[in-house]
């Protein structure tokens, strides 16, 4: 699946359409997760039936004003929720299993429509929206042309509301493969924070440090925030401000990841990085900002991700010793964090920590990769003008030979 972005233009009357849509899309999505909460045997058809019941209460006269689709959308949200917990609960996995929470009032949220309640222009240039809200047309502005694709592969249609305005996101039924010329290079990540990455060629990457470099903007604002009366226009308005701040700090994070990514994979055959567990070293309070700002977690999903478009391994090693083991002999030399150069008192070798860590991997990738021959696969977020997979059944692992 691949999901193109474009941006929405209208008028305020018709933004505030959508905003009622969204918010009967929340309130069918939570709905469902009360009645889940209130009869724990029912399944997935129980919830999409049970939102044609909440479209013919008289209590709740709204709910019907929403396509039909967007409703069962809605309630495979619900769904999805208690599917993951479940799945948790199941593989034991440590620390709070995600127990399904109701979505609250915020600046963003999202309403999904399948293949009813929405029609795209001759042109491919304006959508038109048919539901009991009669949000009726708008422009699309993007740097995708959506005549190369059918009609027919157009899947879902999503609306999102973020703090710069109203988005459609449009989910095709289509496979990205693109051809590449063989480099016969192979390559090893060592992901840092002085440092971005530094491979096992000994190039290094500088960590662009978004966050750090917007708090600054990010504090002024969030004080002029605090000073303003709870429900007042003027809190709207720094809300908003603050919201735009924090989203062009998302995208540029999120920007740096895929050039980077794409980079890496276009110039290599093989790719090997750290299988890092970062959900657990978050939990180290000095390093939980630092450690989130640098985003390692995106940028391997983006790498996987044009591994598979360009057909490159990508191979996740463990991340066991491989600052500690020496590149060059292979024995156990301990060290600190602070310990930023590797001295082997067996063989002699002297070299960078990053580097050498970077060494290791590359050798541990080699390795696998001589096992199992796969590709390593991962999933990902949307990126504003970009193409991802949606479907998590559509992933590209396969099972090592035995």
């Amino acid at each position: 699946m691949l999901v193109f972005e474009a941006k929405l233009e209208g008028t305020d009357e018709q933004y505030r359409s959508l905003d009622e849509a969204i918010r009967t899309a929340r309130f069918v999505r939570n709905a469902c997760l009360r009645y889940w909460m209130d009869n724990r045997n029912i399944g997935r058809y129980e919830l999409s039936a049970y939102c044609a019941v909440l479209a013919a209460d008289k209590n709740f006269p709204w709910v019907a004003k929403l396509n039909s689709m967007a409703r069962q959308a809605s309630a495979e949200r619900a769904w999805s929720a208690i599917a993951r917990f479940f799945e948790n609960c199941k593989k034991s996995r440590p620390g709070k299993k995600g127990y399904p929470r109701f979505k609250k009032e915020r600046t963003h949220g999202s309403v999904e429509y399948k293949t009813s309640g929405w029609k795209l222009s001759d042109d491919r240039r304006y959508i038109t929206f048919s539901d009991g809200f009669n949000a009726g047309t708008f422009k699309l502005w993007g740097t995708r042309d959506l005549h190369f694709y059918s009609l027919k592969q157009f899947k879902r249609v999503r609306i999102v509301r973020r703090a710069d305005g109203y988005y459609a996101q449009f989910c095709l039924d289509v496979e990205r493969v693109e051809k590449r010329e063989p480099t016969s290079k192979t390559i090893g990540l060592d992901v840092g924070l002085t440092h971005f990455y530094t491979d096992s060629n000994g190039e290094t990457v500088e960590n662009p440090r978004h966050l750090r470099k917007s708090e600054k903007a990010l504090k002024r604002l969030n004080r002029r925030l605090s000073r303003t009366q709870k429900g007042s226009n003027n809190r709207k308005k720094a809300r908003n401000r603050l919201s735009r701040k924090h989203l062009k700090v998302s995208r540029q994070r999120q920007d740096f990841a895929v050039k980077l990514a794409r980079c890496v994979v276009q110039s290599n055959d093989l790719v090997a990085y750290e299988d890092l567990q970062v959900r657990n070293m978050v939990k180290n309070r000095r390093l939980a900002k630092s450690i989130s700002d640098a985003a390692w977690t995106q940028f391997r999903q983006w790498v996987e991700y044009f591994g598979r478009v360009f057909g490159v391994v990508t191979v996740a090693v463990p991340p066991h010793y491989t600052s500690q083991n020496c590149s060059s002999c292979g024995k156990v030399v301990n060290k600190s964090l602070s310990t930023r150069t590797h001295v082997c008192p067996d063989c002699g070798h002297t070299q960078d920590r990053d580097w050498n860590a970077a060494r290791n991997i590359l050798e541990l990738g080699l390795r696998t990769v001589g096992h199992t021959g796969t590709n390593a696969s991962g999933d990902i977020d949307l990126c504003l003008g970009g193409e991802i997979p949606l479907d998590k059944s559509s992933r590209g692992k396969r099972k090592p030979k035995k």
